[in-house]
């Protein structure tokens, strides 16, 4: 089997029919990223494939100072050119990261390239992006547009105007629907040195004085409701760790009159807030009818020094070891048990959640929604084959694999798309394997549309987006 050929990661006869007959050519739904709506609205154009590749890209400047590369040639000063030439010196020997399998599906699909990327193919392969990179195909749009890609939400602060989605909307010349996703980390985040200025830039969107928990809860509403009037039905919430210690009112109160007068609080104190507001988020996500996503199992910024010269999201954050299977049990139960328990995506950066997040999302599950309680796809440093196919595969075991809503982007860059690929090739020589060994019958018709549902109309079901 030759590298990155149709058949690439399709071991199987079985395989190969799902992927080819069934998965290839469904949309994507790309319910989770971080592109930037106003990028897309003006229709960025890129100088060169240094630009549109490694700019805030933290899984390859990962990669990079693991190559051994030094800094000035991946957040520095150096010319796209040297940068482009240190990337592709280290991607040639970077073999089991994901990245050469992304970065090359990535020059097949958009610029033909057929060849592998190395130090000695680096000026061929920069000349052949510099030209295609002037093409109008390449800006923004376009590369959505050819994705196959039919709608996107973005990822937005509740503060934010929404402003370039609203033009967006009014524009019939762009056929992908984007939309807002609501992410109020800064909000709900009590124990940041910026928090008292946030919840003063929150109050001035929405248009209100937040001196009380109770003001900043109708704050959040208020934006929730601009935000629903915009198209958003999916909030995102990114944690370091799933908490659940409610408290007194009063307490939370206290806690967050102390914080806004500069004090520090206990981890109790925060863990109190933070679980107050996030049951006041969830019962108002079940009353408007969105979704609700979870990412924990983070621990951010773990080398000061670098922090402190790039700052955040800079390629810096790791796993977080502690599973809080009761933390998010408990979370859950507490809406459940007046009956305002959203649509709920769960996500942990630990892989070794994976079973406990299925077992607890087990107990939750309800009609008339198909799934109504989701294992979110393997996500960061998991949404590798490896990572993919045992989330595929836990939630096939304990939950009920037909009903998954499939892979999210997750990605700054607009030419992140192949990921969906990968992940359908991953998925259909998953149940491919289990066809050719005999666990199941070989009925391509029934598991086909298992495929077809689990890439694109499992999401749209599931999100409910308006038309």
């Amino acid at each position: 089997m030759a590298f990155l050929d149709e058949n690439f990661l399709l071991k199987t006869p079985a395989a190969r029919i799902l992927y080819h007959d069934y998965a290839a050519d469904m949309p994507i739904l790309d319910y989770h990223c971080h592109l930037s709506p106003k990028e897309i609205y003006e229709n960025r154009s890129f100088s060169n494939i240094a630009q549109v590749w490694l700019g805030g890209d933290h899984y390859k400047w990962r990669l990079l100072r693991a190559g051994g590369v030094e800094e000035k040639y991946i957040t520095g000063d150096a010319s796209d050119r040297e940068k482009f030439q240190k990337y592709a010196e280290v991607l040639s020997r970077a073999i089991g990261n994901p990245l050469y399998h992304w970065s090359h599906l990535e020059l097949k699909r958009y610029f033909g390239f057929d060849g592998v990327l190395g130090p000695d193919t680096a000026q061929q392969v920069w000349d052949l992006c510099g030209e295609k990179l002037q093409g109008e195909d390449m800006r923004a749009r376009a590369l959505i547009e050819r994705s196959n890609v039919k709608l996107v939400c973005t990822t937005d602060d509740p503060a934010d105007d929404l402003r370039y989605h609203r033009l967006l909307a009014a524009d019939a010349s762009f056929s992908v629907r984007v939309l807002p996703a609501w992410r109020p980390d800064k909000a709900v985040a009590i124990e940041k040195p910026d928090f008292a200025e946030y919840i003063a830039r929150l109050g001035e969107s929405a248009g209100r004085r937040i001196a009380t928990f109770a003001e900043l809860k109708a704050a959040l509403h208020a934006r929730m409701d601009f935000f629903h009037e915009n198209g958003c039905r999916l909030s995102d919430h990114g944690l370091l760790r799933m908490v659940c210690r409610p408290a007194p009112e009063e307490a939370v109160e206290a806690a967050f009159a102390a914080r806004l007068r500069g004090e520090a609080l206990s981890d109790a104190q925060q863990e109190a807030y933070k679980t107050a507001l996030l049951l006041d988020l969830g019962r108002e996500y079940a009353r408007r009818g969105w979704a609700m996503q979870l990412h924990y199992g983070v621990t951010r910024d773990n080398n000061r020094a670098m922090y402190e010269k790039i700052g955040p999201d800079t390629g810096f954050d790791a796993i977080e070891n502690v599973t809080p299977a009761t933390a998010l049990a408990q979370f859950l139960d507490a809406l459940e048990r007046t009956d305002e328990l959203p649509r709920t995506l769960v996500y942990s950066l630990n892989p070794g959640d994976d079973d406990a997040i299925d077992a607890v999302l087990g107990c939750f599950q309800k009609g008339p929604t198909v799934s109504k309680m989701q294992h979110g796809s393997a996500w960061w440093f998991n949404d590798q084959k490896q990572g993919m196919e045992k989330q595929l595969t836990s939630l096939a075991n304990k939950g009920y694999l037909a009903g998954f809503v499939g892979m999210l982007t997750d990605s700054r860059s607009f030419l992140s798309y192949p990921r969906h690929e990968y992940f359908r090739r991953i998925l259909c020589n998953l149940i491919g394997a289990w066809i050719e060994e005999g666990e199941y019958p070989a009925d391509y018709a029934l598991w086909g549309r298992v495929v077809q549902d689990i890439s694109y109309n499992n999401a749209k079901a599931y999100f409910d987006f308006p038309e």
